[in-house]
């Protein structure tokens, strides 16, 4: 036992002091994991148990206004980081495979600007659970969803402190890019109801998400197998199955909406739609 607490240790101080990056060591919810860990288990413990026993006898809220006032900011925000992250980088000095995390003061603007700022707009994410969650939604509070959320708030908050810059950034550029016209979507739903009726929408809207995870599966397949590469292989190591494992729950998920249930509508309705 006391070999794995040793080794337990040793373990935390590696990952949290020996390969951090020295750039983004001190910034806020950065430095130590506990504060995040804290955090995510506040979310998971408001949206599973605390606020549906809080709903339970009450009419659900009608957060139109807030609502609509969340999805431009995030528009704002996810359109703030994909600027950045093209001029800064993409559009500038980046290649696309083996980009390796600079140190000069430009990568330190590069990481405030795209790393940090993408990392804070997902634990802004976390909001729509709660929204969910006060609206008496419980059904679309799914393993995917909630899964989906805490992952991309560990996955980004690993990237700010660990490799802030670099290969692992096309995925910030293309998640913002699809949020843009996710949280785009969803203001049109609340601002129009038959927009919320249209499955065109959805269903481009999902398969525009499924091949984001496509393509960031194929992007670290590629950094794995490239050679005399400047960027740290580790990553790729974690978002490969991260990835392969999101397009599986997004395919499922595909399936089951748009393919699955309207056959077995037409069925019903003994008529080809």
């Amino acid at each position: 036992m006391s070999v794995i607490i040793r080794g337990a240790i040793k373990l935390y101080y590696y990952l949290n002091e020996d390969i951090i990056d020295d750039k983004t060591k001190n910034w806020f919810l950065i430095g130590s994991p506990w504060p995040g860990l804290g955090m995510l288990a506040v979310y998971l413990l408001l949206v599973t148990k605390c606020i549906p026993e809080f709903m339970k006898n009450r009419p659900a809220y009608d957060l139109r206004r807030t609502i609509a006032c969340y999805n431009i900011l995030q528009i704002i925000g996810c359109a703030y980081v994909f600027y950045q992250s093209m001029i800064l980088g993409w559009f500038n000095n980046y290649k696309l495979i083996c980009q390796p995390v600079g140190n000069g003061e430009a990568d330190v603007i590069f990481a405030g600007k795209v790393c940090y700022s993408y990392f804070l707009l997902k634990v802004f994410d976390l909001l729509d659970t709660i929204f969910f969650a006060f609206r008496k939604k419980q059904n679309q509070i799914s393993f995917l969803h909630v899964y989906h959320h805490f992952g991309m708030v560990a996955v980004s908050w690993g990237l700010v402190k660990w490799v802030p810059g670099g290969h692992a950034t096309f995925m910030i550029t293309l998640n913002s890019f699809v949020h843009i016209i996710m949280y785009t979507y969803y203001l049109l739903t609340i601002l129009d109801d038959s927009y919320k009726q249209s499955v065109w929408w959805k269903k481009y809207v999902t398969q525009i998400q499924l091949i984001q995870f496509m393509a960031l599966f194929v992007h670290f397949v590629l950094l794995v197998f490239a050679k005399d590469c400047g960027f740290p292989k580790e990553p790729a190591y974690i978002l490969i199955p991260q990835n392969l494992f999101m397009v599986i729950l997004f395919g499922d998920f595909y399936y089951r909406t748009y393919i699955k249930s309207p056959k077995k509508e037409e069925v019903l309705n003994g008529k080809l739609k």
